[in-house]
């Protein structure tokens, strides 16, 4: 992660922590069942997962509008409207059940990329950002793939 400035590499790599999470109890029953008992029932499994990724979708609409703000006129309006799309698409496709929701913030945050790699090619973004957002993006992709696909 060469470029990438600690505080945010570090703060990313924590983020991840719930998606993991969720992805290590949906495979070990006993750690499943110990979460459960110790943090309660919604911070294990899928449902872990499925609220902190429509959490962390809605928070990069939000730092998507940070970088929307340097730029203007039409551009400006695009970019504005872009960075509410991982937001929505949060709020209107996570139901349905866990596979329907998982798989549907899987396509939310490849769409993210998309947008990531968008705002960076309009040099919206810090130089490091993609770097960061790919290694990011991967590991929630996996993660949630294991609820989806196992």
């Amino acid at each position: 992660m060469n470029g990438v400035p600690k505080a945010p590499l570090y703060l990313g790599l924590a983020g991840l922590v719930p998606f993991v999470w969720g992805a290590l109890t949906y495979l070990n029953s006993d750690l499943s069942a110990w979460g459960a008992q110790t943090f309660g029932p919604r911070f294990v499994g899928p449902y872990v997962q499925l609220f902190y990724g429509s959490v962390i979708l809605s928070f990069m609409s939000g730092v998507l509008w940070g970088f929307a703000t340097k730029t203007s006129g039409s551009k400006a309006a695009l970019c504005y409207l872009l960075s509410v799309l991982p937001a929505l698409w949060a709020f209107a496709m996570t139901g349905g059940g866990p596979v329907n929701a998982g798989t549907n913030l899987m396509y939310g945050f490849a769409g993210l990329l998309l947008l990531d790699a968008l705002f960076s090619y309009w040099r919206l973004t810090p130089v490091w950002w993609m770097r960061l957002r790919i290694l990011l993006t991967a590991v929630v992709l996996a993660s949630l793939a294991v609820g989806v696909y196992l």
